[in-house]
């Protein structure tokens, strides 16, 4: 029997930050608050969404699903994250592996589309302000969204189960906080070619693809902002735009220096390379969705406005 094609792995062993013990309580308080953080802010932005009328528009409903999104990405690996920090319990069963790489590699494919998604909306807003009722109507948004979540599943899909189907012959240390699909593809005892191929298809689909959709949105927006003669109205264009180009600019950058860098640079004994994936890791995995609801939130005054006039509610008696 060929035993190179079984798997003898049954869990996997997360070194996290084990090399520094001096850091591992600062790190846990500082990705526990921004755990919470992350929860409160994204699922106030949810409910204004849904509860307040002014922000029912396709902008809001884009956010809505931003911020169920980066719920759902952090959930997926920063309460595992907290446990193996606390408890030191550092391994992870092969299905919950596999589970955690599905949910980050799902999410973070379907937050690229909707950041295209919410480029194309702001070029029809400000650029076709009469036709954007028609050409952003609401069967039109919602499709848009669904079309995101099923393709960031199925690319998902295709990117877990080639990853997870490769043997591993007992090497079970991955030298990351979480699952991530390129740490597990560095313990492959095969040939992982394949999976290098669908991972070059995926990045042009969801990684540039979604960016040409932003840049060409925006070049279009610059250009028909710089033909506007009242001031009031370019400085009112733009405040619409800033929040979500912030967003873009943090989002891409991070994921790009993460996915998109040349590989070969990463040898096995170049470990502050590697500390330095797992900070930036840490960045893109935390710190970003974080900031989502912030940014909205300060650059925005309708979100603001929502969000005032639900804390300040009275309930029903």
């Amino acid at each position: 029997m060929d035993k190179i094609n079984q798997t003898f792995v049954l869990e996997f062993l997360l070194l996290g930050l084990s090399g520094y013990p001096k850091i591992e309580i600062i790190y846990f308080v500082l990705i526990l608050v921004m755990y919470l953080v992350i929860l409160t802010g994204n699922g106030v932005l949810i409910i204004a969404s849904i509860f307040d009328s002014r922000l029912h528009t396709p902008m809001y409903f884009f956010l809505g699903n931003l911020s169920f999104l980066d719920i759902c990405y952090t959930s997926s690996s920063v309460p595992s994250t907290l446990v193996s920090l606390i408890s030191k319990k550092r391994n992870i069963s092969f299905s919950g592996c596999a589970v955690q790489m599905f949910f980050g590699f799902a999410m973070g494919s379907t937050e690229c589309l909707l950041l295209g998604m919410m480029a194309f909306d702001r070029y029809a807003a400000i650029c076709n302000p009469l036709k954007y009722p028609i050409i952003m109507n609401k069967v039109v948004y919602v499709l848009m969204a669904s079309v995101s979540w099923l393709s960031g599943g199925i690319n998902s899909i295709v990117q877990t189960s080639l990853a997870m189907r490769l043997p591993f012959c007992e090497n079970n240390i991955i030298n990351h906080s979480t699952c991530e699909i390129l740490a597990v593809l560095k313990l492959a005892c095969a040939n992982i070619s394949l999976n290098i191929i669908t991972m070059v298809i995926s990045n042009m689909a969801f990684l540039v693809l979604p960016l040409l959709v932003i840049f060409f949105s925006y070049m279009f927006i610059l250009y028909t902002i710089m033909k506007m003669n009242s001031a009031t109205g370019r400085h009112k264009a733009f405040s619409t735009c800033s929040a979500h180009l912030t967003v873009v600019i943090i989002f891409y950058g991070t994921i790009f220096f993460m996915y998109a860098k040349p590989r070969s640079q990463e040898l096995h004994g170049e470990d502050k390379l590697q500390t330095s994936d797992k900070l930036i890791s840490l960045f893109y995995g935390v710190v970003t969705p974080m900031l989502n609801p912030i940014i909205y939130s300060l650059r925005n005054k309708d979100v603001k406005a929502a969000v005032k006039y639900l804390l300040n509610r009275k309930p029903i008696q």
